[in-house]
């Protein structure tokens, strides 16, 4: 399974279920292997909400980066 691969599973299955209880959800841009940095779309309420940079923080990045390690960071795009 390659790294985007692994991204994407963990979106699937870890991310994007918890912030659909709350009217959003987060889209994969693009991931950049030599620096670590998974670049990300929050969509839906989570776009617009202004705890939108704790919830890429504390529920997208900490969800990928514990099983995807070759994730060092995650921004938005």
């Amino acid at each position: 399974m390659t790294v985007q691969e692994k991204i994407m599973d963990a979106i699937n299955t870890k991310v994007s279920p918890a912030l659909q209880t709350h009217g959003g959800d987060v889209s994969f841009i693009s991931f950049d292997e030599e620096s670590g940095t998974l670049y990300v779309e929050l969509i839906g309420s989570c776009g617009t909400c202004p705890y939108a940079q704790e919830t890429l923080r504390m529920t997208v990045e900490a969800a990928i980066k514990q099983v995807v390690p070759e994730v060092k960071s995650v921004v938005r795009a």
